[in-house]
């Protein structure tokens, strides 16, 4: 993964990992007691109520499994991306890390760092739902668990947009920027976006390559290489036409995601009408901001006029657990303790993840969360975020053109022609 990469010592010293991917184990005691085993743990839920939920979850393993100790490490998105790209490129792993799974994790397999744990979980196959399971499987062998599963949609405040006169949510693009400019003219800032951070940036142009080019387009181009093609110029030219209204927040291009003052709280404390986020949202804004309760709404990616894509495709992911290649045997155990019936439902109930799991749904509490629940059950069709279904080099390029498009610095043009350089580099 071609990136910006920090401090190769602090994260294996914070990983405690000691140069080596594999959990800490002491010889086997006498008397045949088990041997102590530490795992390091790294996942990026840093906010409630996931956050409380895994260390209990982790609690609640070491009670059942006392040889072991649980390690995490717990970093929001950004950070963890780029320690996890530094400690994999010194070929090491964690003995469990939190994965999106597709090309990312695919390259992270291919490098010997992944542990296929098929045999281990042939049992627990069964119960997962195909859909949450499919970006952590290649060639008929699994390499991870699913956690979670969602979309990308609108969330936004329902105050705002009646105090804008806008009376639904939009169906279509075209009312999509119409509305960004009532909103405009109500004195509403129309979209918070956490333009430092850049991957939040890529959901536009995705979707909207997705609605106008279609999904088959996305996938031949992961083949071809090619992203100078005419839909996908014209996806950055809608990209440009919104970031043309100036919708977003001032400062949003040195805003973070998940700060006090960042993309999330900006919706959250009702100083922009909405953004582009996925399940995750309702959470991250309770975390970081007032919280918009009963204000809250969610509405799909709109439609867009004459595009080749259907309305109905969903473009999103979710989370998984991979196991680092020389991890213990107790770190399968413990990703399939995680997502047995009994604590995943949990976690569903809370609002923190959707269903994975087959006869999950009941679990789903929140309004907005059975819509996106919903939304995904009749889904025409499913892609992964473009910067994990690509090459990782290439999905950074996707965040990196798309950011200076909405920037103003870079043309439709040669958004698709920097995509295209990096992927015929790495193809």
């Amino acid at each position: 993964m071609k990136r910006s990469l920090v401090l190769i010592a602090a994260a294996v010293l914070v990983a405690g990992c000691g140069g080596g991917g594999g959990g800490t184990e002491a010889p086997q005691q006498s008397g045949g007691s088990p041997a102590k085993v530490t795992l390091e743990w790294w996942h990026l839920s840093t906010a409630e109520p996931l956050k409380s939920l895994w260390a209990q979850r982790a609690k609640e393993f070491e009670a059942k499994n006392p040889n072991v100790t649980i390690k995490a490490t717990v970093l929001e998105n950004d950070a963890y991306k780029a320690k996890l790209t530094t400690i994999t490129q010194s070929g090491n792993a964690p003995d469990l890390f939190a994965t999106w799974g597709g090309g990312v994790l695919r390259q992270q397999i291919d490098a010997g760092l992944v542990k296929d744990i098929s045999a281990d979980v042939g049992d627990v196959l069964p119960t997962f739902t195909p859909a949450a399971l499919s970006a952590y499987q290649f060639e008929g062998k699994t390499y991870g668990l699913p956690t979670d599963i969602g979309l990308v949609g609108f969330w936004y405040n329902k105050k705002l947009f009646t105090k804008a006169g806008i009376t639904e949510p939009p169906a279509t693009w075209a009312a999509f920027l119409e509305d960004v400019k009532k909103l405009k003219a109500a004195g509403v800032t129309p979209i918070a976006l956490a333009g430092k951070e850049k991957w939040p940036g890529h959901y536009y142009w995705a979707y909207l390559a997705m609605r106008i080019a279609g999904l088959d387009a996305l996938k031949q181009a992961a083949t071809d290489h090619d992203f100078t093609k005419p839909d996908f110029v014209a996806a950055g030219e809608q990209v440009k036409a919104l970031a043309d209204l100036q919708p977003f927040q001032k400062g949003f291009l040195g805003a973070a995601y998940s700060t006090p003052d960042g993309q999330s709280a900006t919706v959250s404390n009702g100083k922009a009408a909405m953004e582009l986020m996925g399940q995750w949202a309702p959470s991250v804004q309770k975390d970081s901001g007032k919280g918009l309760g009963d204000d809250l709404g969610f509405f799909p990616f709109p439609a867009v006029e004459g595009g080749k894509g259907q309305a109905g495709d969903a473009f999103g992911g979710g989370g998984g657990l991979a196991v680092g290649a020389d991890a213990p045997k107790e770190a399968i155990d413990f990703v399939k303790f995680m997502t047995e019936m009994g604590n995943h439902s949990k976690a569903v109930e809370s609002g923190g993840v959707l269903p994975v799991l087959k006869g999950e749904e009941s679990a789903v509490k929140d309004a907005n969360l059975k819509q996106v629940a919903t939304l995904l059950a009749g889904a025409s069709g499913y892609q992964l975020y473009l910067d994990q279904a690509y090459p990782p080099a290439v999905g950074q390029q996707v965040n990196d053109s798309v950011a200076e498009l909405i920037a103003g610095t870079k043309t439709p043009q040669e958004v698709g022609a920097d995509i295209s350089e990096v992927a015929k580099s790495e193809g």
